[in-house]
């Protein structure tokens, strides 16, 4: 039986392949991850990719998987017709920065029938990580939410702000600073897939 061939952390195909936009070129998948048409508050989640040493990391990439405003993943078997597919993908620029555009989810009912607070899904891929780390952005609005959380409860109290965007409100609209810390003191909590 053939083996898993291994995982390709960077490469001259990494980037051109799957964040092809600051090449000029489509992609399947982008920093947007809702159009005009899809109901919800409309938000920003920007922030860093930063190693160990404090530095940027200019070329990896953010995947995002969230629920709807009503909380609902999109899904074959859901039924609805909606131009919501809850899916997003973009690198870092050459200050390590990130930038998803989409709608701020609902709750969502876990495995255990137990509602978790809003939150996005998020994947890293980075230089020098063979396997990808597997994260969560919690909301800094949503205190209540997040005390109940059985995810984010399972998290020793004195990292759980690692997970927690903080909220700006600016002309724009509203911005959530998150920055991903791959190691160090700051590392954010990463959780086995």
């Amino acid at each position: 039986m053939p083996k898993q061939t291994p995982s390709q952390t960077v490469g001259p195909y990494f980037a051109y392949g799957l964040t092809p936009q600051p090449y000029g070129r489509p992609g399947i998948a982008d920093g947007r991850i809702v159009n005009e048409t899809v109901p919800g508050e409309r938000i920003i989640v920007t922030g860093r990719v930063i190693d160990g040493a404090g530095k940027p990391v200019i070329d990896s990439m953010i995947e995002i998987w969230q629920a709807d405003a009503q909380g609902r993943y999109a899904h074959p078997a859901d039924g609805r017709e909606a131009d919501f597919h809850g899916f997003g993908r973009t690198g870092t620029d050459e200050t390590g920065t990130f930038r998803i555009e989409t709608v701020k989810p609902g709750s969502v009912t876990g495995s255990d029938a137990r509602p978790q607070a809003p939150h996005l899904n998020v994947t890293v891929f980075a230089r020098g990580m063979p396997n990808h780390a597997y994260t969560r952005i919690y909301f800094s609005d949503e205190s209540a939410a997040n005390e109940s959380d059985a995810v984010l409860g399972l998290v020793d109290a004195g990292r759980r702000g690692t997970l927690i965007a903080a909220r700006q409100e600016t002309a724009g609209g509203p911005v959530y600073r998150f920055d991903i810390n791959l190691q160090g003191d700051a590392e954010t909590v990463f959780f086995d897939p």
